[in-house]
């Protein structure tokens, strides 16, 4: 069963949520959080397994929420749900710790989806999202996130590369470019290693940063 905290300063978008997430029988929502200040009571003593987070609340925005749990060594697995696609804020919440970006007009199926990949010690990015994430990086420069090898990648690398920006796993990259599971991990591998990043998240965005998806 994967346990999960809602935070949402909109009573009825939490209980519209959680009554979706009640339909799924490998789900269960253990606590609600009505704020930003509210969360970072609950989160610690809950310890979920996913953490869904609104970005713009009273007291405590979502990013605040994400550095101080970060810091205090508390922070789940992070999806943060917004109704607005917002590339900046989207950046921010990464740089805190996000491990995935939806716009809460996501579907049950992506939302369950979304949540089991990040239960799963993966991401998950809205394609919507990923767009706007593209467009606030193009618009000016993103801080250095690690050094920069300057190796070149491969058509295939490319083509993985811009899939894994879309949030998609490893299953489902090998299903769309009719690969085995495995070669797309060794993809993956160079890709981490090629950008010099720790996690497929941080290679998305050195990605973009460094042009590897014009």
């Amino acid at each position: 069963m994967i346990r999960v905290v809602l935070v949402d300063d909109q009573t009825l978008v939490r209980q519209g949520i959680r009554g979706l997430l009640e339909l799924v029988p490998d789900i269960e929502v253990v606590g609600e959080a009505s704020d930003g200040a509210d969360a970072l009571e609950k989160v610690p003593a809950l310890r979920p397994d996913v953490l869904l987070l609104d970005i713009r609340m009273p007291r405590l925005s979502g990013i605040a929420v994400l550095e101080a749990l970060r810091l205090a060594n508390a922070l789940p697995p992070t999806l943060v749900l917004t109704t607005f696609d917002d590339g900046d804020a989207a950046i921010a919440a990464i740089k805190a710790g996000a491990k995935g970006l939806m716009l809460k007009d996501v579907s049950l199926e992506d939302l369950t989806q979304a949540v089991r990949a990040l239960a799963d010690n993966r991401t998950a990015f809205q394609p919507a999202m990923t767009e706007s994430l593209i467009a606030a990086i193009q618009r000016g420069p993103v801080p250095s996130l690690d050094g920069d090898t300057g190796e070149a990648l491969t058509a295939r690398e490319k083509e993985v590369l811009h899939l894994i920006c879309a949030g998609y796993s490893n299953k489902e990259i090998a299903d769309l470019l009719m690969l085995a599971e495995g070669t797309v991990k060794n993809h993956v591998s160079n890709l981490l290693l090629k950008l010099d990043a720790r996690d497929r998240t941080r290679a998305a965005l050195k990605a973009l940063q460094q042009g590897h998806l014009g």
